[in-house]
C-alpha cells in the first residue's frame, strides 16, 4: 500500500509541461486543456529565454510564416533538445510549416485546428506513471533525426533549393545502424506513436526497406541504395496540398488523379538535382508501378 494519500500520489507524479507560444490567447487556450491533468509553466515567445527547468514535454504554438519568429523560438529552444517530447501545434498544415518544426526539433506535429483529445494523448503516450519517468526510449532520436532530414527534403522540394544529399545518406545510414541494432519493431512502434500521415510512411517505408535489407544480408552499398530510395521515394507528395494527403475519407476522382501525379512530380524534381543516382530517380518514378 502506498505510504501517499491518493491525492498526493497523483500530484507527485504530475508531467511537467511548458508551453511556449506567440500570443497571450494561444497561451490560455493551452494551459486551459493542461492544467487539470498536468503541471504546467509557460512563457511567451518574445521572452528572452526559456522558462522552465527541465520539462518532461514542451508545447510550441507559434505561426511558423512568421519569419522573425523562426530565429526567436530557436534561441529559445536551444536548452531544450534533451526534453524528450516537444510537442508542436501548427495551425496551418502546409508543407513548408509541418518542415520547419521538424527542422526546430519536433518529435511530433500536430496540424489544424487545436484539438484537446489528440494533445493529451501525445503526452501521455508512453508514459509510466507508475515512476513518473517520461518515455526516455532509444527511439526517439532517431525518430527525430530521421523525420528532420525527410522535412528537408520536402523543405527542399516546395522551396527549389538543393536537396540535401549528404544528409539525407548520414541519416539513412544513422537509421540502418540503430536498426541493426534493435530491431525494426520498436523503430515501427515508436514511429506510430510520434507521427501520422505522409511523415509517418515514409519513416515506416524506410524502417521496413532497411530492415528487409538486413534480412538478406546485403552489403554496405546497397543497403546505402535502398535506404536512400526509401528516403526520396514519396517526395513528389511536397507539391500536393496536405488536405488532400491527409484527408481522413475517401478521395473523389480528381483527388485520387491529383495524388497519382506524385511519382513523376518526386522524379522531374529530382532529377535536375546533382548526385542523384539514376538508380534512385527509376524508384522515385516507379514506386507504384
Amino acid at each position: 500500500m502506498s505510504p501517499w494519500p491518493g491525492f498526493l500520489t497523483e500530484w507527485y507524479f504530475l508531467m511537467l509541461v511548458h508551453i511556449v507560444a506567440d500570443d497571450p490567447k494561444k497561451l490560455s487556450s493551452v494551459r486551459s486543456i493542461l492544467e487539470r491533468d498536468h503541471a504546467v509553466s509557460s512563457n511567451l515567445l518574445c521572452d528572452a529565454a526559456l522558462k522552465a527547468e527541465n520539462p518532461e514535454a514542451l508545447v510550441v504554438r507559434v505561426d511558423l510564416r512568421t519569419t522573425e519568429n523562426i530565429p526567436a523560438l530557436k534561441n529559445m529552444l536551444e536548452g531544450a533538445q534533451q526534453t524528450r517530447k516537444r510537442i508542436f501545434l501548427i495551425e496551418n498544415p502546409a508543407h513548408v510549416c509541418v518542415s520547419q518544426a521538424y527542422a526546430l526539433g519536433a518529435t511530433l506535429v500536430l496540424s489544424g485546428n487545436l484539438n484537446a483529445a489528440k494533445l493529451l494523448q501525445a503526452l501521455s503516450q508512453g508514459r509510466r506513471a507508475a515512476s513518473g519517468q517520461t518515455e526516455v526510449g532509444r527511439d526517439s532520436e532517431a525518430v527525430t533525426t530521421a523525420a528532420g532530414a525527410i522535412a528537408s527534403l520536402f523543405t527542399a522540394m516546395t522551396s527549389g533549393m538543393p536537396v540535401d544529399l549528404v544528409g539525407a545518406k548520414q541519416s539513412g545510414t544513422s537509421l540502418a545502424d540503430h536498426i541493426a541494432e534493435h530491431g525494426l519493431t520498436d523503430w515501427l512502434a515508436t514511429v506510430r506513436r510520434h507521427h501520422e500521415g505522409t511523415y509517418q510512411h515514409c519513416l515506416l517505408v524506410t524502417g521496413i526497406a532497411i530492415d528487409f535489407g538486413l534480412s538478406l544480408g546485403v552489403g554496405r552499398a546497397d543497403l546505402e541504395r535502398l535506404h536512400e530510395a526509401a528516403l526520396f521515394h514519396d517526395v513528389g507528395k511536397a507539391k500536393i496540398p496536405l488536405a488532400i494527403l491527409d484527408k481522413p475519407g475517401r478521395l473523389d476522382a480528381g483527388e485520387r488523379a491529383l495524388i497519382e501525379t506524385h511519382p513523376t512530380a518526386g522524379y522531374e524534381a529530382l532529377k535536375a538535382q546533382k548526385g542523384i543516382s539514376a538508380e534512385i530517380l527509376d524508384a522515385v518514378r516507379h514506386h507504384h508501378e
